[in-house]
């Protein structure tokens, strides 16, 4: 078995194997005509059920010929421009050679002696990030998982800055529609059910910094600790970015850690045309970045950003095998000192190979396309009369639902949305995705395919009606 691993009298092996694997999703990508083939959990669980683990194919050919039957066939591809369901980007080339790069030479990035050369380039990207923000000569980060991860550890760090031992006074501010994330960090950090203040929005989905700040006196007037808001900027649901200069005025009024949200909107860090929507992001605390999802990076890439490095120091427990005391004595750079993770991939890299092939500017070019096809397809729904949609966009969301012209019933018209939805992810031909405003159903484009057309939408949006109609007519017949 040692024949399979990746060393010196490997390399020629471990050579065929990738570009193997590269010709055969190259090939996917080259032919796929769908975003979907419409699969079936019930058609396709069976197909993998009956896979043994315990008797191996031995070939890596043969491998490859199975996972075209399991995955492959069936993946869906966010590379399509129908795809406009939710936060994922297609991933430009330079990333993915060094997500190549990465899985072969398996750097760890929590100690010096496990990366060397990865950390200074994750030390460089994170200075790179933080200038960006502008959040001055003092801060630091660190690459996360994602923007769970990200938001759980500003919090914690908001938490420990707060400087008290009775969690249960301990408040976090954030939006209606802000991530889900907020309310699980919450509960990671063992606060209360209540913990978490839930501010209203205005037409926008923005923050009404009114209410925040009514909220905030009222929790100084009871004698609890506003221990964090937290800002978005660019919401899952609707795109929209909360006034970060008027929360940042209230955060420092109040002595309020602000930490903003940006794991959407960060794409705006490198805008040609749009930067300034992101106004006031300098002023926070903390900041999430998702690289991967408005930097065209592959899962997983992104990162926690702090205005002041010392607060890392949360999050930092000395181990004698790994990261001893006296390695910051000898200035020895071990990132485990500043991240939840102890075993981390260096997902760095993949960001560091994007701007030193494209640049800054490039990256910004893509993100600001889709920005502008939104408003481009927000100007298509608004002049629709078959559909309503709810908020002019400030990135590249648009919400929307179908309205028959027959029927009033909002019950019956939240089904045929339902069904619209469902049936176009049976067919393939493109795949959208869903939520509810005011206890509604309603549909998402989430468009970050530069590829994506103006076409591309009123298309979708016909299939969408034509399903929708479709389920109202067999309802009428049911009926009938």
């Amino acid at each position: 078995m040692r024949s399979h691993l990746l060393n010196d009298t490997t390399a020629e092996q471990y050579r065929r194997s990738v570009t193997d694997g590269v010709e055969r999703v190259a090939a996917k990508l080259a032919t796929t005509d769908r975003p979907f083939t419409g699969i079936t959990v019930d058609a396709l669980a069976p197909r993998i059920d009956e896979i043994d683990l315990d008797q191996p194919l031995h070939d890596t050919t043969a491998v490859l010929d199975e996972l075209e039957d399991v995955y492959l066939r069936d993946a869906i591809y966010f590379h399509h421009p129908r795809y406009l369901a939710h936060l994922n980007c297609p991933v430009v080339i330079p990333a993915v050679l060094g997500e190549a790069v990465l899985s072969a030479v398996n750097s760890s990035l929590d100690t010096w002696d496990q990366s060397a050369g990865g950390t200074l380039i994750e030390r460089k990207l994170i200075d790179w990030t933080t200038e960006r923000i502008g959040l001055g000569p003092a801060a630091d980060g660190v690459f996360t998982s994602g923007g769970t991860q990200s938001n759980l550890q500003a919090l914690l760090l908001a938490r420990e800055e707060a400087k008290t031992d009775s969690l249960s006074e301990l408040r976090i501010f954030a939006s209606e529609v802000s991530h889900f994330s907020v309310k699980k960090s919450a509960k990671l950090l063992g606060l209360g059910q209540d913990a978490v203040v839930s501010i209203p929005v205005d037409h926008d989905k923005r923050m009404q910094t009114v209410a925040l700040a009514r909220e905030l006196e009222r929790c100084a007037q009871d004698g609890l600790v506003p221990m964090a808001v937290v800002a978005t900027a660019g919401t899952t649901d609707f795109g929209s970015i909360d006034p970060l200069p008027e929360i940042a005025e209230l955060c420092e009024q109040f002595g309020t850690w602000m930490h903003v949200d940006a794991a959407y909107g960060c794409g705006l860090l490198a805008s040609l045309k749009h930067r300034d929507r992101i106004s006031g992001i300098e002023r926070a605390d903390s900041v999430t970045v998702d690289y991967h999802k408005s930097f065209f990076q592959p899962v997983s890439s992104s990162a926690v950003l702090v205005r002041d490095a010392a607060t890392l120091r949360h999050a930092t427990y000395h181990a004698e095998y790994l990261n001893p005391r006296r390695m910051v004595e000898e200035r020895i750079p071990n990132q485990v000192d500043k991240s939840l993770q102890t075993t981390r991939r260096f997902d760095a890299l993949k960001l560091w190979m994007t701007l030193r092939t494209m640049g800054a500017d490039g990256i910004g070019q893509l993100f600001d396309e889709v920005c502008d096809l939104a408003r481009e397809g927000w100007k298509l729904i608004a002049a629709d009369p078959r559909f309503d949609v709810v908020v002019q966009p400030s990135l590249s969301t648009l919400v929307f639902r179908y309205i028959p012209a027959a029927v009033t019933d909002p019950a019956e018209i939240d089904r045929a949305n339902l069904y619209a939805r469902k049936a176009l992810f049976a067919s393939g031909d493109a795949i959208v995705a869903g939520t509810k405003v005011g206890g509604r159903h309603y549909l998402k484009f989430t468009l970050l395919n530069p590829e994506t057309q103006a076409s591309d939408i009123a298309a979708v949006l016909d299939l969408i009606a034509g399903h929708a109609e479709q389920y109202l007519g067999e309802s009428l017949d049911r009926a009938s």
